[in-house]
């Protein structure tokens, strides 16, 4: 929005060289203004006027060369706002101005402290006043009339028509009055803005346009950091999805503004017809106003041939920054990749690279720092010890860094992590392992596997393993073993607290009942026999009965947290229940060191055994004794 003027506060300026005060007619109180502050060798800022007269003409532009205008009276002005003269092009309205120019004086500005703006919008179709936060104005007779006078020159000085389109200037005048009849004066605490006139605002042509929506879907913001390693080799889109869309030329209607200029609306350009082809896999809907390409299925956006189409297959040498960069296309996207890298000495997912796809099969190996997450994945490569994994069903040939998921299948563990629900390893050479089961065909030395179930060994071949039951393996049941022994903790330090109340309330009641009793007999006879009862026995026997109602609240709110501590103490031994189902199992002979640990919820010790070498012991549970002591012993198979 733009602002025209100085504000009223710009009238206290000092000048020492002055004008005669002159009378002129113009139409441009501007243009007239310049011409006296140069003719007269003063600057434009020190002179003011004030209107004498306006008239306001109108004529029908019929392409004749000599334009006859029609005064009309300021009663017709506000009827000039019938639509159909207005947006009629051939219609002119102008306004000549009789004004009376001079020089300020530097104290004759009658609101010095009113710091105020005109502003229009970019059409001038809408024209605003502006107070800045911090004026003040005060009260005085003519207060209306000087503040329409003041806004009124302000918008002449912006060459804006007035008396015409400002329908609401006087409710805007006869608010401001009574915001500062109150008190005398108003303070404005901060900055206001009010439209005092509105003419006809065009509405804008819209010319054709083509918009590539799936290509817009990663663009950054203005601020952020581009990474170049994600240059969207793929673009990936989901059932449904807008992709491209045609915007329909529409020629705008035309307007006029404040002041008084009619407003053309241009022919629309027409420069991007779609002239592309789609096929099955993308649906063209004509909307009203555009042409709309939406996919049929998820995938990723192909153009070949000039023809757009939606795939799930996608084949390419390696995933490295120098050739496609990172991919996102998302987990659901239904995109497969396969990647070849037919060199062993290169990587076939690079350094830093991240992949994202609903299924992937990678004849290679992933670089140092690489991310993969997918449904399904097959690494037939080996990962390096700093690339990270994830995927629901993944199988792993040699595996060196973290892999994580629900199904996974690791052909040689090399000093990897690896994190599942079930976990299956045909050779472990080191590593750490956390799943529900566990199952190796080939243990070497150095693994540490955690279950909660089951863990398998059926060819034991090193030492120095560590195999572990753990009812807590994942975090949520930590996190929810915690919570529960929280709440124990505080129910317990409850309960404690009202039994104490309770033994207290019921000693009262105890030692009180021979002396309530008879209280309770003589108030009986008192009523029965009409004489009125003391005030003293009656407040006693009220005391009583309180005592009596508040120890049954209390039993019943003991017994409710005496129950839910129960539920949770249940469920705190619930975390360690199939603890005494869980097996480690070896189907081989016992070789060098390793140890056997459990781990119980309550209490919270670990339990450990260390088989004897050449044990022929192969299944191991934990057992509790009469006495409640617990130990790591050979179970028969079943």
């Amino acid at each position: 929005m733009g602002f025209f003027g100085s504000s009223d506060s710009d009238n206290k300026t000092s000048v020492s060289k002055k004008i005669r005060t002159t009378v002129v007619k113009t139409q441009n109180v501007v243009k007239e203004l310049l011409s006296l502050s140069q003719a007269n060798d003063v600057a434009i800022e020190s002179l003011d006027f004030n209107v004498l007269d306006v008239q306001s003409f109108t004529a029908i532009n019929d392409g004749k060369k000599d334009l006859e205008f029609e005064e009309i009276s300021n009663d017709e002005l506000y009827e000039l706002d019938d639509t159909s003269a207005l947006l009629n092009k051939a219609f002119e309205i102008k306004q000549i101005y009789e004004i009376e120019v001079y020089s300020k004086e530097p104290n004759d500005a009658k609101f010095p402290n009113f710091d105020i703006a005109v502003g229009a919008n970019a059409s001038k179709c809408k024209i605003y006043l502006s107070i800045k936060s911090g004026s003040r104005i005060d009260y005085f007779k003519g207060f209306k009339d000087e503040l329409a006078t003041l806004i009124n020159n302000k918008k002449l000085r912006a060459g804006i028509l007035i008396n015409i389109f400002d329908e609401m200037l006087g409710d805007v005048l006869s608010k401001l009055s009574s915001k500062v009849k109150v008190e005398n004066f108003f303070e404005y605490t901060q900055n206001e803005t009010i439209l005092i006139a509105q003419s006809i605002e065009p509405t804008p042509t819209i010319d054709d346009e083509i918009i590539l929506h799936y290509d817009k879907k990663n663009d950054i913001g203005e601020h952020e950091k581009v990474d170049y390693s994600k240059r969207g080799f793929i673009k990936s889109v989901v059932k449904g999805e807008l992709l491209i869309e045609y915007i329909k030329p529409k020629k705008g209607t035309p307007g006029r503004n404040c002041k008084g200029i009619f407003l053309e609306a241009p022919e629309p350009l027409e420069t991007n017809t779609p002239e592309f082809n789609i096929d099955e896999t993308i649906v063209q809907k004509d909307r009203d106003g555009s042409i709309q390409f939406i996919a049929n299925e998820n995938g990723y956006i192909t153009f070949e041939d000039n023809t757009y189409a939606i795939k799930t297959d996608v084949d390419v040498e390696s995933i490295s920054f120098r050739t496609t960069g990172s991919i996102s296309a998302g987990l659901e996207s239904n995109v497969n990749m396969s990647v070849k890298e037919e060199d062993s000495s290169k990587d076939a997912v690079g350094a830093g690279m991240e992949v994202e796809v609903t299924e992937i099969d990678i004849d290679g190996n992933m670089g140092p720092n690489s991310k993969l997450t997918a449904i399904r994945a097959t690494i037939a490569g080996q990962t390096h010890k700093s690339s990270i994994v994830k995927a629901d069903k993944l199988d792993i040939n040699v595996h060196k860094g973290t892999a994580y998921g629900k199904n996974i299948h690791i052909t040689r563990l090399e000093h990897g992590t690896v994190d599942g629900d079930v976990v299956e390893v045909s050779q472990a050479m080191g590593g750490n392992i956390r799943a529900k089961e566990v199952h190796i065909e080939i243990c070497g030395s150095y693994v540490k596997a955690t279950s909660s179930k089951i863990i398998e060994i059926k060819k034991l071949q090193g030492s120095e393993n560590v195999f572990t039951i753990d009812s807590l393996l994942k975090k949520s049941s930590q996190k929810g073993l915690e919570k529960n022994e929280d709440e124990i903790a505080e129910l317990e330090i409850a309960t404690r607290n009202i039994k104490e109340e309770i033994d207290k309330y019921t000693k009262t009641i105890d030692d009180n009942r021979v002396s309530f009793l008879e209280l309770k007999k003589r108030l009986i006879h008192y009523k029965k026999n009409g004489v009125k009862m003391p005030s003293s026995f009656v407040e006693k026997y009220k005391q009583f009965l309180h005592i009596e109602a508040h120890l049954k609240s209390i039993k019943k709110e003991y017994a409710v947290k005496q129950d839910k501590l129960i539920l949770l103490t249940t469920k705190t031994a619930s975390f360690q229940d199939n603890i005494f189902n869980a097996r480690i199992v070896n189907r081989d002979r016992w070789v060098g060191y390793n140890k056997l640990v459990f781990k119980l919820v309550d209490p919270p010790i670990e339990v450990t055994y260390e088989p004897p070498e050449d044990s022929q012991d192969k299944i191991f549970g934990l057992v509790e004794d009469e006495d409640g002591h617990y130990s790591i012993e050979p179970k028969k198979e079943t």
